[in-house]
């Protein structure tokens, strides 16, 4: 299955295209982006975002399915129309500035006496489901699992793309439009994928040191989650495993089953050894950080790519 980029399109094995009516102009991408279709099948969703609509209308450069066939829908260096009202390290509507692929995944299932069903009404196996909650918030729900060949095909396609046109990071519609989507969800392994496709010069998630005399552990990152455990006390040795723009999660070195969102403002990067410089935190913008447990799930295939990381700034003041 290998692919190639050609004058700004996909070719290779399983790989056909449909142009979609649904774009913009010229761009130059410097993230991907990437969805779940929320649809019924690859070929409803193509349908969908090849069509124009009085309003309301999609599209994405690439549909992957879930036997491993991809659709492209436009070339890479025009804007599609994915990412909606969104903002990312300082740009606002990543349209204009991302590569966006759509994954053919149900999403979010509900419970119906012995069956979880889709919004469209398909009904999935258990085997199927995924139940877990969401890292940006919200209950534990049953979603839709990807299949392992879809998986792998867009960790093709990632390593692919962010190779050819020099991205900046991976990252989720949840990211860009935290609240608003929740696409691809906690089914797809997106941590993991990063780090096998950007690369870490070491598989270890960075240290960090909680700075405040006590400090408030929670189960999402904002202040309105309850803690997860007692707060941590000054001096007290974290692993960063994902870092937003004004919280990050966290896992406390000293015990690895406390896991939970700390405030920016009160964590500070340990002094690396001379040979490394220490590790900035993110801030209004920043990447997400490739989580520890995401990178050693993934260390079948060792990073040799070069860490390509988002311009990160000092947080913004703390809520």
């Amino acid at each position: 299955m290998t692919l190639r980029i050609e004058k700004h399109k996909l070719v290779g094995d399983q790989v056909s295209h449909r142009d979609t009516p649904n774009r913009g102009g010229a761009m130059t991408p410097s993230y991907l982006v990437l969805h779940y279709t929320a649809g019924r099948s690859l070929e409803s969703s193509v349908e969908s975002l090849c069509t124009r609509k009085p309003q309301g209308n999609a599209s994405a450069h690439l549909v992957l399915g879930r036997d491993g066939r991809i659709v492209q829908l436009a070339p890479f260096n025009i804007v599609t129309w994915h990412a909606g009202v969104s903002q990312w390290a300082g740009l606002v509507g990543l349209n204009s500035h991302s590569i966006g692929i759509e994954m053919d995944n149900a999403g979010l299932l509900k419970r119906v006496g012995s069956q979880y069903q889709a919004w469209f009404g398909k009904a999935y196996p258990e085997d199927e489901v995924l139940m877990a909650a969401h890292r940006n918030g919200g209950p534990v729900s049953p979603w839709h699992a990807y299949s392992e060949v879809q998986i792998e095909r867009a960790i093709e396609l990632a390593d692919l793309l962010v190779e050819h046109y020099g991205l900046k990071d991976v990252l989720g519609h949840e990211d860009i439009a935290p609240g608003r989507k929740t696409d691809p969800g906690p089914a797809f392994p997106l941590a993991a994928l990063k780090s096998r496709v950007l690369g870490r010069e070491d598989d270890a998630p960075p240290r960090y040191i909680v700075t405040a005399s006590s400090l408030n552990i929670r189960k999402g990152p904002d202040a309105s989650f309850e803690p997860v455990a007692a707060a941590l006390r000054k001096g007290t040795e974290v692993f960063l495993l994902e870092a937003r723009d004004r919280w990050s999660l966290v896992e406390v070195v000293s015990n690895a089953e406390v896991e939970g969102w700390v405030s920016n403002s009160f964590i500070a990067a340990v002094a690396a050894p001379r040979s490394a410089p220490a590790s900035p935190l993110p801030e209004a913008a920043a990447v997400e950080a490739a989580s520890g447990r995401s990178a050693r799930s993934a260390a079948r295939e060792p990073a040799e790519k070069k860490a390509r990381r988002a311009k990160k700034q000092r947080p913004a003041k703390d809520a």
